[in-house]
Formats: C-alpha cells, sequence, structure tokens
C-alpha cells in the first residue's frame, strides 16, 4: 500500500542543544529513512526547522534574535545552508529534492491553497522529496504559521496524508514535563479530540533555546492534523530510524488517532487555513443549534460583536467564557453585524435599508472547533 507520509523535524533535534551547530548525524539517518521509505513506494514530504538557528550558527549568534528584521535576515543565512545540506546529503543517496518555502498567504487565499496542493502533488508524482520551511525572510507576524508543527500539520491535511511524525527532543508525550517533573505519566495513545483538550491544559508551552515550538504546538498540530484523517505521532527526533518501526506496527512514541470522518478539505481551510479577524459571541442556544443540530448561525444568536471584519471574512465563534466553540465564513460586516445582532431574521431588511440573506453564517461556511 503507497502512504504519503509527512515528516517535521525540529530545531531541537536538527541542531547540537549546546552550541546550535548541525547534528549531522542525525540529519544523515533522517535523510537515510526518508530515501529508503522511498524505494518502498511511499510519497514522502519533509518539514524542516533549522534557518533561524543554523543562521546564528553561522553567524556566531549566542542566543535566537528577538527582533523582526534581524530574525528574517538571519533566516535567510541559513536557510540556504541548511537546504545545500540536505541536498547534498540525498544526491549522495541518488534522490531528488525541492525547496518549498511557505507563508500563511499561501493557504489563506483560496486559490493559493489549490495551487499548493497542485504543486505537492506534481512533486509526489515525478518522485521528489519536498522540504518545506515557513519563509521565515519574509514572513510578517500576522501572517506567520508560528511553528513549524502548525506548517506540518497543515501540509499533512493539504495533501491528504496517511501519517505525520512530529520529532522532538523527547521520545513521547507524557502528563507534565519530564525534565522537571520526575514522575511524569507517559502517554502512549490519544484517541479523540476532547483527550486532547484536556492534554492542552495540563502541558508546559516552552520550546527549545534555538526553537519556537513546545509540546503545546504538538498537541495543536495534532488536533488539526487528526481532523484531517491524518495518524499522527510525537517520537524522539535523534531516532529517525523509528517511523519505519513505526508504520509497521510498533508502539513507539505518543500516537493520536485520526478522526473516522474527517472534515472536508474546504472546511479544514475555513478552520485551519484562514486566520480569523474577529470574534462573535453567542447565546447558549445558538450554540447549541450549530455544535448539536449542525444548524446555520442566525443573527438572533448573537450577544456581542468583536474587531473589524469584512462580507466573507472568518470569524470564531465563542461562548459566553470566550471560549471557542466554532469558525466560519460570514455573509455580513461588523458594521452591518451590530445593527442586526440579537435580531429576528425577518427584521434584517428594515434595520439595513436593504435586502440580505437569511444566515449571518451558513453551515456549509462553518466548521466546529
Amino acid at each position: 500500500m503507497v502512504l504519503t507520509i509527512v515528516v517535521k523535524i525540529g530545531t531541537s533535534s536538527l541542531t547540537q542543544p549546546e552550541t546550535g551547530q548541525l547534528a549531522l548525524s542525525t540529519i544523515a539517518t533522517l535523510a537515510e529513512t526518508l530515501c529508503h521509505l522511498k524505494r518502498q513506494g511511499h510519497r514522502v514530504i519533509l518539514v524542516s526547522s533549522g534557518a533561524v538557528g543554523v543562521g546564528c550558527a553561522r553567524l556566531g549568534l549566542t542566543e535566537r534574535p528577538k527582533a523582526i528584521a534581524l530574525k528574517q535576515a538571519v533566516a535567510a543565512v541559513g536557510q540556504g545552508r541548511l537546504i545545500r545540506i540536505y541536498d547534498d546529503l540525498f544526491t549522495t543517496l541518488q534522490q531528488a529534492i525541492a525547496q518549498v518555502l511557505l507563508t500563511r498567504s499561501d493557504l489563506v487565499q483560496r486559490s493559493r491553497y489549490l495551487n499548493a496542493y497542485n504543486t505537492f502533488q506534481e512533486l509526489l508524482g515525478l518522485g521528489v522529496i519536498p522540504i518545506v520551511n515557513e519563509n521565515d525572510t519574509v514572513a510578517i507576524d500576522e501572517l506567520k504559521f508560528g511553528d513549524n508543527d502548525t506548517l506540518s500539520a497543515l501540509v499533512a491535511s493539504l495533501v491528504e496524508a496517511d501519517w505525520l511524525f512530529l520529532l522532538t527532543d523527547v521520545d513521547r508525550l507524557y502528563s507534565a514535563d519530564p525534565r522537571s517533573v520526575p514522575d511524569a505519566r507517559p502517554i502512549a495513545l490519544v484517541s479523540s479530540i476532547k483527550e486532547l483538550a484536556q492534554l492542552q491544559i495540563q502541558t508546559g508551552s516552552q520550546g527549545s533555546q534555538w526553537g519556537t515550538g513546545g509540546m503545546v504546538t504538538k498537541i495543536s498540530a495534532a488536533r488539526i492534523a487528526i481532523a484531517a484523517g491524518v495518524r499522527t505521532v510525537i517520537t524522539q527526533g535523534r531516532f529517525p530510524q523509528n517511523i519505519e518501526k513505526i508504520i509497521k506496527g510498533e508502539l513507539i512514541g505518543t500516537h493520536f488517532e485520526p478522526q473516522p470522518e474527517p472534515t472536508s478539505a474546504r472546511k479544514r481551510w475555513i478552520a485551519y487555513g484562514l486566520l480569523p479577524v474577529g470574534k462573535l459571541y453567542l447565546d447558549e442556544g445558538a450554540i447549541a443549534a450549530i455544535s448539536l443540530a449542525g444548524k446555520s448561525l442566525l443573527a438572533a444568536g448573537i450577544k456581542v460583536v468583536e474587531g473589524e471584519f469584512r462580507t466573507q471574512d472568518a470569524v470564531q465563534l465563542c461562548d459566553s467564557n470566550g471560549n471557542e466553540i466554532a469558525r466560519g465564513l460570514v455573509n455580513y460586516n461588523s458594521d452591518e453585524l451590530q445593527k442586526i445582532r440579537g435580531c429576528h431574521s425577518r427584521e434584517i431588511s428594515a434595520i439595513l435599508g436593504y435586502a440580505g440573506v437569511e444566515t449571518v453564517i451558513h453551515r456549509d461556511n462553518l466548521v466546529l472547533i
């Protein structure tokens, strides 16, 4: 059976923690493992962190820069060196690679989202291993993925992968940080979205000195991936060869079981590809209607409108405590919604002075989170 496999390796696994220098033996083992999977007929994508960390080492910086312009300059230095090392290793193994640099805007616009999908399909069809990273050199804060865990989950969702491997500096997920809590409980299997929500509350967020991700970002990434039907595994990055063992059935690391009925590609784009630019706070009746009965959102159920947005922008739907329950594309802008919130649909035309649609967010453009 041909599998589509996305592997994400973090900065903490790619570099030496003390110096930030590349861990060449790990990278070489990773390249060998991915090539072996490719020779077995599988389709493989690598999402690689490390550009900023490698750039810091190249320039002699002792810590990750905080200023955006400096960080982007350092990323430009590091990305070239990182891809050269990958190219040298994969060329030795007679495997073609491609560099794919993405920004959030590549997934925000539906046409670019579909174009990214087509590009990946062509590369995989040509037998190439795409090596993906965020385009840190040009990305602006409001259009950044923020971490490559999220990026890898979005890529896995985009290409409808079978597996997502998140390679990190711990062997699996624990109930607490095992480096500071000796009796932390290892977690082998997470079988539902509800379990994920509980884990996010219990887990710390700190990444390594050279990277941006922590365990919270990996759990968030797993949420995105399993909603797309992608089985997700967190495992030790220093041992990439474990990927093959896991695919063959060994229970190494922490496994997140995919949802039995994945959400559609369009709804995944709404939920995770777009950046919400406003919030709608709903009453209990509206929450029950959209979450339990699968209905559209009507103006009558909206209590508070927050933010400025236009028609067809993505917004978050929240309960009275601010907990997000869904996202969707609005049929009215924020000014219009301020006027019609809490009102019956039949009153909309009289309030606005022109005919409007009955639904604020149609159920086809609404996805539960």
